[in-house]
C-alpha cells in the first residue's frame, strides 16, 4: 500500500489508516478476539498506520492496539495517538452512579476524562499512552479536539509537543478536530507536521478547501482526512441515515443519492468514491477509517484498490455535485470545481 511522508518529518503513513476508536467499543462492544482480528486483517492488507487516543474507551483502544501490534517489528509501522484529555479514576460511588455509554463508548465507568492542554498535562498524557500501548515512542501526537480550549492549546499544549518532537519522543506533531478554522491557524501559525481533519473534506462537505488545504499546500504540511463517510450518510444514503452523528437532513440525503447515482453509472460503489476523493488532493497523506472487524478492514482495503475513472469526477462536476477547487485537473491544469 502506498506510503506518504507527513510534512517535513521522517514519519510515513499508509494511504489507508486504521482508526482504532471502534475497537475501543465506540457505541457498541467489540470482543477482544474481534479487535485483534481486525488489526491482523489490516496488517495483511498492507495497512501500516494505526490511530488511537486515550478518549477511545478510556484507554481500551490503546491497550488493545498495543497488544495486537506487540509482536510486529516496531520500525515497520507507525502509530498516532492524541493528547488533551487525561484519564482519572472514579471513586466507587461515582462509578456506581454512572450509567449508559461513557461519552459514546460502551465501557465500564471506571475513569473520567478531564481536559488538560497544559504542558504538564500533555507530557503526562503521552507518558500514560506509552504505558497503555506498551511502546517506547509514538510516531504522531495530535492535540485532540481543542475546540473550546484554543488559547491553552496554542499557548501551552503546542509548545509541549514541539519540545517532545525535538527530544525525539514524538516523530510528528499536529492537531485533530472537525473545525477547519483552528486547524488552519495551526498550519499557518505553528510548525506542525500534520493535521487530522474529520468530516470536512468529503463528497458532501468541501469546506476544508476554503483555507485549510490551500494553506497546507502552500506551507508543505500534510493533512489526514477522517470521517470520509460523514458518519454514515456516504456509506448508505437513505432516510434515517446519520450525518455528523445526527439524523441527516433531507437535502443532504437527496444529494448523497444523486452522487451515488453518478458513481454507480461508472460501476463504482459510492463508498469507494468517498474513500478515493480526499486522496486526490496533493496535501492529503491518507484517509483514516474507523474499523471494528476483519471484514470491515478487507472491505475498506478493496474499495481503496478499486480504480475510479476520471470521467466519474467529470460527471459529478457537470451535475454540480463535486466541490474540488484547488485540485489539479487530469491534464495538470487547475481544477474547475463546482
Amino acid at each position: 500500500m502506498e506510503r506518504n511522508r507527513l510534512g517535513r518529518s521522517a514519519v510515513e503513513i499508509t494511504a489507508l489508516s486504521f482508526g482504532a476508536s471502534a475497537i475501543g467499543n465506540l457505541f457498541t462492544r467489540v470482543g477482544p478476539g474481534q479487535a485483534a482480528a481486525a488489526v491482523d486483517a489490516a496488517w495483511e492488507e498492507g495497512v501500516r498506520h494505526f490511530d488511537t487516543a486515550p478518549h477511545y474507551g478510556t484507554g481500551l483502544s490503546e491497550r488493545r492496539l498495543g497488544e495486537a501490534l506487540r509482536a510486529r517489528p516496531r520500525d515497520s509501522y507507525t502509530v498516532s495517538t492524541k493528547a488533551g484529555r487525561l484519564l482519572e479514576p472514579l471513586t466507587a460511588a461515582e462509578a456506581t452512579a454512572s450509567g449508559g455509554l461513557s461519552e459514546g463508548f460502551d465501557v465500564p465507568h471506571t475513569h473520567r476524562r478531564r481536559w488538560d492542554f497544559s504542558g504538564d498535562g500533555i507530557r503526562r498524557s503521552i507518558e500514560e499512552s506509552l504505558e497503555r500501548l506498551g511502546l517506547d515512542r509514538v510516531d504522531v501526537v495530535y492535540l485532540h479536539d481543542p475546540d473550546d480550549h484554543e488559547e491553552a492549546a496554542f499557548r501551552e499544549g503546542y509548545p509541549a509537543l514541539e519540545q517532545l518532537r525535538a527530544e525525539g519522543t514524538v516523530g510528528a506533531i499536529g492537531a485533530g478536530m472537525n473545525r477547519t478554522a483552528m486547524l488552519t491557524r495551526f498550519v499557518r501559525d505553528t510548525d506542525v507536521d500534520v493535521v487530522l481533519c474529520a468530516g470536512r473534506f468529503t463528497l458532501l462537505d468541501g469546506s476544508a478547501l476554503d483555507t485549510l488545504l490551500p494553506e497546507a499546500a502552500a506551507r508543505g504540511r500534510s493533512v489526514v482526512v477522517g470521517g470520509v463517510f460523514n458518519s454514515g450518510l456516504l456509506a448508505d444514503p437513505r432516510p434515517g441515515a446519520t450525518y455528523d452523528y445526527a439524523a441527516a437532513p433531507a437535502h443532504l440525503i437527496d444529494r448523497a443519492l444523486r452522487v451515488r447515482a453518478v458513481t454507480e453509472r461508472h460501476g463504482v460503489p459510492l463508498r469507494a468514491a468517498a474513500l478515493h476523493f480526499p486522496l486526490r488532493h496533493p496535501s492529503v497523506a491518507g484517509v483514516l477509517v474507523g474499523l471494528r472487524s476483519a471484514d470491515e478492514v478487507r472491505d475498506a482495503a478493496a474499495l481503496l484498490r478499486r480504480p475510479v475513472p476520471e470521467a466519474l469526477w467529470d460527471d459529478l462536476r457537470a451535475e454540480g455535485l463535486l466541490d474540488d477547487r484547488s485540485l489539479p485537473a487530469a491534464d495538470g491544469g487547475p481544477g474547475t470545481g463546482a
